[in-house]
């Protein structure tokens, strides 16, 4: 009964993220379609909004190699994949389908949602904490800050459910404790909704009704008025032991629906004069920082970056939707134009801090790095668009001299950069570790991108020449009379 609520529940779900797909692509069956690769592909694509490689075929060598990119690429988001193998996808095996689905869902839908609710929830607000406390006590909550991502499963959990309980408590005796049976009488759903759209549910008669009555009434205004896919049925949750995960699947939209809610000006106007005192205090907490270490060897000035920037990426979080509006400044109050201008100026003096240790690189390692970011920077940039086919090729000829001249150095930055002996005299690392890992990384980065790079320099000069060649070929198109002439315009051009 669990496997065959799930493999419903999951396959609505997915379904509901595929119609945002392009073509729009519908699971007939999970186990089934799941096979050829395509299927996760696509979803991954959706969620991400990433493009992924993938084999075109449906033959089995292709559709292996398909499901491989789409595992290879959730391990690079950090996910454990144990127990799930290209193989038992191809078979469908029902329980390696459903784990993997499951880690998806999770990762993707209910860590992303209640992530910045798991903040609010287990850490104290970063606007009131002192940002420049150095006692044993805020190393301590430095360091507890450093695991939460560790124990986020549990506390993405638990942040959905207090949130979920925080939406019913407004309604007298209604209250949640897990996503099993808490949930099978269908009240819990009707308040969640109550709380939501005010009006649209009248809780004493559900109080009077059987749970599969509730339930139903729930799922269908959840559908009917906040678009919310009908993932579950009533006879999946009026049950002694309903399936946890796709209970949890499924409530996790109603949060969703609540994140999309338009906010009052007070709560909005309340974000922003948190989102200040945060930055203020980050602020700070920096400048207290550099005048600290100015005296400090490199090893150690790295080393309290690196340990700022770990509680800065965490404590940020409850903010990131707040500061990474995209909203056109004339849209935005004077308030929110503040913590704009507060925010860059941060992370001005952030990269300004990166900028100077960077340089502060003891030999030979500041040279490399002035080198890789040389790289990376040409790699980055556009390529010219360029009217004029003439002066097309003269840019992208001197790109090519300048790509080319870079990436003679290579060799012999990697050999230094592997060979390069991390201590001094007294047997004190020089550099931090990470910092060379980091290297290390980017330039094996390089190595796989050069050559896509390098055809694409080759691909603009060659569409400059041919476009070039066109415009020639068209203004030649009448008659120039004599020999000579001819002649004469051709060995000029």
């Amino acid at each position: 009964q669990r496997e065959f609520t799930q493999k419903k529940t999951f396959t609505s779900w997915i379904n509901s993220i595929l119609a945002k797909h392009t073509p729009p692509y519908v699971v007939s069956d999970l186990y089934t379609d799941i096979q050829q690769g395509h299927l996760l592909l696509d979803l991954l694509e959706v969620l991400s909004g990433q493009h992924l490689p993938r084999e075109k075929g449906f033959n089995t060598f292709q559709c292996r190699s398909n499901i491989e990119n789409a595992l290879t690429f959730l391990k690079s988001r950090s996910l454990k994949l144990i127990n799930i193998h290209v193989a038992d996808i191809i078979e469908g095996k029902p329980s390696i389908v459903l784990g993997l689905i499951w880690t998806i869902i999770f990762h993707f839908h209910i860590e992303e949602l209640a992530r910045t609710l798991a903040c609010t929830y287990n850490q104290p607000s970063p606007a009131c904490s002192s940002a420049v406390d150095s006692s044993p006590k805020a190393s301590r909550s430095a360091k507890k800050s450093a695991k939460i991502k560790e124990r986020w499963k549990i506390s993405a959990t638990k942040a959905l459910l207090l949130w979920a309980n925080e939406q019913c408590s407004l309604h007298g005796s209604v209250s949640v404790t897990d996503f099993k049976s808490s949930w099978r009488s269908g009240l819990a759903f009707l308040a969640i909704i109550q709380t939501l759209r005010p009006g649209l549910v009248d809780l004493e008669k559900a109080k009077a009704r059987s749970n599969k009555e509730n339930l139903k009434e729930a799922f269908r205004i959840a559908e009917l008025e906040l678009n919310i896919p009908r993932l579950l049925e009533p006879e999946d949750v009026d049950v002694v032991n309903p399936d946890e995960k796709s209970i949890m699947t499924y409530v996790a939209q109603f949060l969703q629906y609540s994140k999309n809610l338009p906010e009052s000006e007070e709560d909005m106007q309340e974000k922003v004069r948190e989102a200040m005192g945060w930055l203020a205090a980050q602020e700070k907490k920096l400048e207290k920082l550099l005048v600290e270490t100015e005296n400090e060897i490199y090893y150690q000035k790295y080393k309290e970056m690196m340990s700022f920037m770990e509680t800065f990426n965490q404590e940020k979080i409850p903010f990131l939707p707040l500061l990474s509006s995209k909203r056109g400044e004339a849209e935005l109050s004077e308030g929110q134009q503040q913590m704009r201008e507060e925010w860059d100026k941060v992370i001005s003096q952030i990269n300004g801090w990166k900028a100077k240790l960077d340089q502060m690189l003891p030999s030979p390692l500041d040279s490399i790095e002035a080198w890789l970011q040389e790289v990376e920077r040409l790699q980055a940039e556009d390529l010219p668009d360029l009217q004029d086919p003439f002066k097309a090729m003269s840019v992208f000829r001197e790109i090519i001299v300048i790509f080319k001249g870079l990436m003679d150095c290579f060799d012999s930055h990697l050999d230094t950069l592997q060979s390069f002996k991390n201590e001094d005299e007294k047997n004190i690392p020089v550099v931090l570790p990470e910092k060379l890992e980091e290297m290390k990384r980017r330039l094996s980065n390089i190595r796989s991108t050069n050559p896509s790079t390098f055809l694409e320099y080759l691909y603009g000069l060659c569409s400059a020449i041919a476009n070039e060649v066109k415009l020639k070929l068209n203004i030649w198109d009448v008659k120039y009379g004599a020999k000579e002439s001819v002649e004469s315009l051709l060995e000029n051009w």
